[in-house]
């Protein structure tokens, strides 16, 4: 400590220059950063691609991690370090590449797997189960690389070990490894994918929001969360309303007088429901609506079936609304009835004696 000292106060410059010299270098790294980030963005502008978001998300953090280690690494070959120092100095900062390396790299997986995933074709949004094990795929062979050749250590007894272990965390873990695994089947089969309206057999439905490890989450239409574990799912009957197509056909029933011309009925409902596919959001056109005559004849009035499709299940209830709203307002200006349920109550009077 007092040769440190002394030397401080013989030559200050002796420790000025490598301070100097790692901030320059950190600064430099800044630099460089900034330049690069901005050619990213030029030259994606240009070519209509997100690769300069994937770039840029990616190498914002590791570029001043390295810019440090960097510094840290020119410094302790230009300074006066003593020489039982220098031994732990140089194996640390290999150690830091390392990781700072895997580090990028892994984080590089993850968002190309969220950048690129989701424009496969039939794909759609991708799960963060699916980054998290390109990730994890990523931090493990760099592990076994700083390993091997930064400790050169022998992975066989590490695998032996690990194998051992593994079967009793496995035996710990089964519900947890249960959902992992379901979670990964679920992920990849394209049963169910981000943004599907899916009900299941036990009643809950919901658009899903993602599945990470353990879970499903879905958000339903009430903008609450569900949560259900993804070895429920896996085993789960359930209904996907955006497979094979999210388009969703269905029908709503109008009543009208039974002294009502039918065929011009039919005609006004059939006009009315066609032009609404222009104004209402989410009903479709393709394929065209019909009318149905059915059930026909009913207790009070004649019914009508009015048979349309919507985008996705969850328009259904706001272009019902809607088309019944329309369709209520055109009968009245064409003056039909629209007779409301009646009852005929006959009282019989017993003759008194």
């Amino acid at each position: 400590m007092h040769s440190a000292v002394n030397r401080l106060v013989e030559n200050p410059l002796a420790v000025a220059m490598p301070v100097v010299l790692f901030i320059a270098i950190v600064l430099g790294g800044l630099l460089v950063r900034r330049f690069l980030f901005a050619f990213f963005k030029r030259w994606a502008a240009s070519s209509d691609s997100q690769l300069d978001l994937l770039l840029t998300g990616t190498l914002r953090g590791p570029i001043l991690i390295w810019s440090v280690i960097l510094g840290l690494h020119v410094t302790s070959l230009t300074a006066d370090i003593p020489q039982h120092y220098q031994r732990y100095i140089h194996p640390t900062i290999e150690v830091l590449w390392g990781f700072s390396i895997t580090f990028a790299l892994s984080r590089f997986a993850g968002n190309a797997v969220r950048f690129y995933g989701g424009q496969v074709y039939g794909a759609k949004a991708v799960t963060s189960l699916t980054q998290k094990l390109a990730q994890l795929f990523v931090v493990a062979l760099g592990l076994i690389w700083l390993l091997k050749v930064v400790f050169n250590t022998s992975l066989t007894p590490l695998l032996t070990a690990f194998g051992v272990g593994g079967l009793a965390v496995a035996l710990a873990l089964q519900d947890t490894l249960s959902n992992l695994f379901a979670g990964f089947y679920v992920s990849i089969s394209g049963l169910v994918r981000i943004g599907d309206y899916i009900k299941l057999s036990s009643g809950e439905e919901g658009s899903v929001a993602d599945i990470n490890w353990r879970c499903t989450t879905m958000k339903t239409l009430q903008n609450s969360l569900v949560v259900i574990p993804n070895n429920k799912l896996g085993q789960s009957i359930f209904t996907n309303y955006h497979l094979p197509e999210p388009r969703f056909s269905m029908s709503i029933s109008f009543s009208v007088g039974y002294d009502s011309d039918v065929d011009r009925v039919e005609q006004i409902l059939l006009e009315e429901t066609v032009a609404a596919t222009a104004n209402v959001s989410g009903l479709l056109a393709d394929p065209e609506p019909s009318i149905r005559f059915n059930p026909g004849t009913g207790d009070y009035a004649l019914i009508y079936q009015v048979n349309f499709s919507v985008a996705q299940f969850a328009d259904q209830y706001r272009v019902q609304s809607e088309l019944r709203k329309l369709l209520y307002k055109r009968l009245l200006s064409e003056k039909i009835s629209m007779p409301f349920p009646t009852r005929t109550i006959q009282v019989e009077r017993t003759a008194k004696h």
